[in-house]
């Protein structure tokens, strides 16, 4: 069988094909040539750029992005990496403040001359558009290692006159340190108009003596007072330039807060504000930072934040009125500081707390004390208030048993943080809440609050059984239990038994009833509740405010 294959001839081209082929190879060889001519566009600038290609390879191409496409690649990463990924050449450097990419700036900041150049940089570069800015100072890291007052070292009296001159010494050059600092800042953002939340903290309290700055340090860290106006004017500058201010919040900052501040915004901000914090508890006299009056402009206020003795019945009344959007966090500051000049006769009675109560049903109230004495805390403590999270710390008066009692019957509703804190020297003779009663008002306090998920206790005896029962009793609902281990005491019947360890039994116990593994608190200075209340308290009153 004989198998024939037909191969096609190809067909020669046409005119027309030919044309187009020709059209083709012509412009391969115009694009070629502006190639060529783009490399030898201006004297040396092709040798440069073949060298660099030579010797930087692919990277060559990295650096000839456009810019918008290397903010859009910095926009996944994170602060620090958006810092690497910059130092590859000065076009990713020049990408790095796109504000786009900052938003946000939080800042952190020890009270130390080397944070001056760092800070004046940042705020250079980002200070005109960043739209929310939150910067902490801290002094008492600054101060650290070099012993304060009462810290319990026997030098003599030659020793503690060199000793209380070098921290003298110190306090002043952290005074001017800060001055310094606040200034940087504010003067970095005075003309940004775009700011919407703004939120500064200042840790001031280890330069305080009893609750107030002594005035002989700071008449000396600014003799003729310059700078504290300097940074008074340029507070108010800032808020009387703002457009979208929605967030103001100032905490323990040293003289930066009058009671004239406020008068600085517009009508239309103060309208649409939603969040205001004013906290500080060196304001003398009876003069506070905002008044009922003022209040009234802050018609769309969601979240407010103030001393307790400045938060008047007549300031509850405002807040009820119809015109005013209903509040939903009330975070209150009660100080010794305050309650010793300032009256409680005008703060809101029962009757107010149920009206603010009816305006808004989602409203929660989170209350710090420091060192309050019972009698004014049962003033205090109306039962209408709807508290959600309380924090005692005190440094001489002690919470009493009958105030945990109080607490958790008036509030067992409500009632998911609780925060027992005492600064005490001798660790041997910690106060016993279960004294002369018949069952712990801290197990009570677990057994009545079933929405309570954080526990936190030093200071105060806690009895191991009781600690095992408060497990049980509130189980994986407790998210947070902590416990210093010098609160812990044991019975003399669980010392005595030989064959159980009462710590290891204790751990185990503990752990069960929580469902994840427990163990007490070894080192007190871990805890930042107790080695910086002021700040552990305002970081919280921000997490409050903004989980609306």
């Amino acid at each position: 069988m004989l198998l024939f294959l037909s191969v096609p001839q190809p067909r020669l081209p046409g005119a027309r094909s030919r044309a187009r082929a020709a059209r083709v190879a012509r412009w391969r060889r115009q694009r070629l040539r502006g190639l060529l001519r783009g490399l030898r566009g201006r004297p040396g600038t092709g040798s440069r750029r073949r060298g660099r290609m030579a010797l930087c390879g692919q990277a060559a191409g990295a650096a000839s992005l456009p810019s918008e496409l290397i903010v859009h690649i910095f926009s996944f990463l994170s602060a620090p990496d958006r810092l690497r990924a910059s130092a590859s050449c000065s076009h990713w450097r020049e990408c790095l403040f796109y504000p786009a990419l900052w938003p946000q700036l939080r800042i952190s900041l020890r009270v130390s001359p080397a944070e001056q150049p760092r800070l004046e940089f940042l705020m250079r570069k980002c200070g005109w558009f960043v739209r929310e800015l939150r910067v902490e100072f801290a002094a008492e890291n600054y101060l650290s290692g070099g012993g304060g007052p009462g810290d319990g070292a026997d030098t003599g009296v030659g020793g503690e006159e060199v000793e209380a001159l070098q921290l003298s010494t110190r306090w002043l050059e952290v005074l001017r340190t800060y001055l310094e600092l606040v200034l940087c800042v504010l003067v970095s953002i005075r003309n940004n108009r775009n700011l919407q939340k703004f939120s500064l903290f200042g840790d001031i309290s280890v330069l305080q003596q009893q609750g107030s700055l002594s005035n002989t340090y700071l008449s000396k860290a600014d003799p003729d007072g310059k700078k504290i106006k300097q940074i008074q004017q340029l507070f108010e500058e800032i808020l009387s330039n703002s457009r979208q201010m929605k967030w103001l919040s100032c905490g323990f900052m040293l003289e930066i807060v009058t009671p004239t501040s406020l008068s600085s915004l517009s009508n239309s901000i103060a309208n649409t504000m939603e969040h205001l914090s004013l906290l500080d508890n060196n304001i003398p006299g009876n003069s506070t930072l905002i008044t009922a009056v003022e209040l009234e402009r802050f018609v769309n206020l969601r979240s407010l934040a103030l001393d307790f003795c400045d938060f008047t019945a007549e300031m509850a009344r405002v807040l009820t009125d119809s015109n005013h959007m209903p509040l939903q966090r009330l975070s209150l500051l009660v100080h010794n500081v305050s309650v010793m000049h300032k009256s409680l006769d005008n703060m809101p009675n029962d009757e107010h707390w149920k009206a603010l109560s009816r305006k808004s049903t989602s409203l929660r109230v989170y209350i710090m004390a420091f060192d309050i004495k019972s009698e004014d805390m049962l003033k205090i403590l109306k039962p209408s208030i709807p508290l959600e999270r309380i924090h005692f710390d005190s440094y001489i008066t002690c919470v009493s048993g009958a105030i945990i009692d109080l607490i958790s019957r008036q509030y067992d509703k409500f009632l998911s943080h609780f925060i027992l804190m005492n600064d005490v020297i001798d660790t041997s003779g910690f106060p016993d809440l279960s004294d002369n009663r018949n069952e712990d008002p801290l197990v009570l306090l677990a057994w009545r609050c079933t929405k309570l998920s954080l526990l936190a206790i030093h200071g105060y005896t806690v009895w191991a059984h009781n600690l095992i029962a408060i497990a049980r009793l509130r189980g994986p609902d407790l998210k947070v239990l902590e416990v210093t281990e010098e609160s812990i005491d044991f019975d003399q019947g669980e010392l005595a038994d030989q064959d159980v360890d009462p710590v290891h039994n204790l751990i185990e116990q503990v752990s069960l009833g929580l469902g994840q593994p427990w163990h007490a608190v070894m080192d007190i200075e871990s805890l930042s509740v107790f080695t910086e209340p002021n700040r552990h308290f305002y970081r919280e009153m921000q997490s409050f405010s903004e989980g609306i």
